[in-house]
C-alpha cells in the first residue's frame, strides 16, 4: 500500500533537543571505536606483545572485529528493548554500556602485569563496545527519523554519519595532541589511555540529554494503541525477512566504508605507504571533517530525489572509485592524499546518509527498533568487521598498494547489483502505527522511483 501522510514530526525547541541529544551520544559511541583504531599499534605492544610488530597490529584490528561479532546480539537484544520500552531507553542503555566499557579498556593493566588475563579482560570488554554499539546506530536513526518532518528525514539522520564522522577527526585530533605533548615510549606505556579516559565524561553528558528527552510520539502511539509488539524479534521473523536482507546489504558497505575510513586508513598510510604519523593523522582529520560535512548534503539530495537512486549511485562509485582512491592516499602527498580520502569519501556519504534513513523507513513501527538493528548490525558483523583485518593481511602480502580497496570495491559491487533489483524507493512512507504491515514490494519500472 503507497503512503504519503505528512507528518509534522516534533516541535522545532524539542527537535533541536532530539537531535542534540543523538548527536551528543553517537558523537561518544563512535569516539570510542575510532580512538581503539588510532592507538592499535599501542594497544598491541600492550595486549599482544610480540617480536613481530605488523603480528600485534593484526592481532590488535582482529579483537576490533571480534566486537563487530557481538553487534548482532547487541542489535536483537537493545533493538528488542526499542519496540517493547521504547527508543529513549535503548539509547540510554546503549550510551552507558559503551562509556563504561571504554573506561575500563583505559583502566586494564597490560600483558607484562597479569599475563594472559589482559587480552582477555580487553577482548571481553570490547565485545561489550560492540554490543552497546548493535543498538545505538539504528536506535539513534529511530529516535530521530520519527521525530523529524516527513520532509526532512533524510537531513535528520544525516546527523548519525556526520556525528560519527566527527568524531573520527576528533578521534584523530586527540592523536595528533597526545603525539606532540608525549614521549613516544610513554604513549605506548600510558599516553594512549588518556582519549579512554576522558571519553567517560561524554557517557555522562549523552545519559543525561537522553533521560530530559520524551519519547517519539510514534512509540507514544503505539503505546496508546496497545500495538507494542510482545515479542518482536519474532514478528521480524514472520514478515520483514526480505526488509532485514535489504538492510544487510546496505550495512555491508556503509559499515564497511566508515570504518576504512575511522580505522584502516590510518594504519594503510603509516604502515603500509610509510608516511609520517602526524602527517596521517592530518590526513584522516582533514578528510574525515570533509566527508562530515558531505553528509547532510546528501541527506537533503535524498529528501529531493528519493533514496534509492542517491543509494545507487554511492555504491556503484565506491565499487568504481575505492582502488582508485587509495592509489591516491599511496603517493605519500598529503594534499594528494586528502583528495583520495575525500573521493572515497563522497560516494560514503552518499550510501551512509541514505542507508541510515531507509534502515528505518523499510521496517514497520512496532518492530522497526528491532528489524533494523537486526539487518545492520549482521552486514556490519560479517562483512564489515573483518575489513580493517583483511585489508591490513591484503596490505601485508604486498601485491600493490591499492589491493587493500579491492575488497571493498568487490563488496560493493556485488551489494549494489543485488541492491539495484531489490532495493525499493522509501522517501514518501508514513513512519505511524498501523502502517507497513507487510514487506515493502520489490522495484518495478512502475514503482522503482515513485513507489513509498
Amino acid at each position: 500500500m503507497s503512503a504519503s501522510v505528512t507528518r509534522t514530526g516534533a516541535a522545532g525547541p524539542d527537535r533541536r533537543r532530539r537531535l542534540v541529544a543523538a548527536g551528543v551520544g553517537n558523537f561518544m559511541e563512535w569516539f570510542d571505536f575510532a580512538i581503539y583504531g588510532f592507538f592499535a599499534t599501542a594497544i598491541g605492544a600492550n595486549f599482544f606483545p610480540s617480536s613481530s610488530p605488523t603480528a600485534s597490529l593484526l592481532s590488535t584490528l582482529a579483537v576490533y572485529g571480534v566486537a563487530f561479532l557481538m553487534r548482532p546480539v547487541g542489535g536483537f537484544v537493545i533493538g528488542a528493548i526499542g519496540d517493547r520500552r521504547g527508543r529513549r531507553f535503548a539509547l540510554m542503555l546503549s550510551v552507558v554500556l559503551m562509556g563504561l566499557a571504554t573506561a575500563l579498556i583505559a583502566l586494564l593493566p597490560p600483558f607484562a602485569a597479569i599475563g594472559v588475563a589482559a587480552p582477555v579482560l580487553l577482548v571481553l570488554l570490547r565485545c561489550v563496545q560492540g554490543f552497546s554499539a548493535g543498538g545505538e546506530w539504528t536506535g539513534s536513526a529511530a529516535f530521530l527519523v520519527e521525530s523529524a518532518p516527513s520532509d526532512r528525514r533524510g537531513i535528520t539522520a544525516s546527523v548519525i554519519p556526520m556525528t560519527a564522522a566527527l568524531a573520527v577527526a576528533v578521534g584523530a585530533g586527540s592523536a595528533l595532541l597526545i603525539q606532540s605533548a608525549v614521549a613516544p615510549e610513554d604513549i605506548v606505556g600510558w599516553g594512549w589511555r588518556i582519549p579512554f579516559l576522558a571519553a567517560f565524561p561524554l557517557t555522562l553528558v549523552g545519559l543525561y540529554l537522553r533521560m530530559k528527552l520524551e519519547d517519539t510520539e510514534v512509540f507514544r502511539e503505539l503505546k496508546a494503541r496497545g500495538d507494542i509488539a510482545d515479542a518482536p524479534i519474532r514478528a521480524v521473523g514472520r514478515s520483514g525477512g526480505r526488509n532485514v536482507a535489504i538492510s544487510f546489504a546496505l550495512s555491508a558497505i556503509t559499515v564497511l566504508g566508515f570504518y576504512y575510513i575511522a580505522t584502516y586508513v590510518t594504519t594503510f598510510l603509516t604502515v603500509t605507504v610509510k608516511m609520517d604519523r602526524f602527517a596521517a593523522l592530518v590526513v584522516v582529520a582533514v578528510g574525515a571533517l570533509l566527508y562530515a560535512a558531505l553528509c547532510p548534503v546528501m541527506g537533503a539530495l535524498s529528501d529531493r530525489v528519493g533514496r534509492r537512486p542517491v543509494s545507487l549511485i554511492g555504491g556503484a562509485g565506491l565499487a568504481v572509485f575505492a582502488v582508485p582512491a587509495f592509489l591516491l592516499m599511496a603517493t605519500g602527498n598529503p594534499v594528494v592524499a586528502v583528495l583520495g580520502l575525500v573521493l572515497f569519501g563522497i560516494f560514503e556519504a552518499m550510501h551512509n546518509s541514505t542507508t541510515t534513513v531507509m534502515l528505518i523507513e523499510l521496517f514497520p513501527a512496532h518492530m522497526r527498533s528491532t528489524g533494523s538493528a537486526i539487518g545492520y548490525n549482521l552486514g556490519a558483523a560479517l562483512i564489515a568487521g573483518p575489513g580493517p583485518l583483511i585489508a591490513a593481511a591484503l596490505a601485508a602480502a604486498g601485491a600493490g598498494v591499492g589491493l587493500p580497496a579491492v575488497y571493498m570495491a568487490g563488496v560493493a559491487l556485488v551489494c549494489t547489483i543485488i541492491l539495484w533489483r531489490v532495493l525499493p524507493e522509501t522517501r514518501r512512507r508514513d513512519l505511524g502505527p498501523g502502517e507497513q504491515r507487510g514487506p515493502i514490494a520489490a522495484p518495478t519500472p512502475d514503482n522503482a522511483t515513485t513507489r513509498s
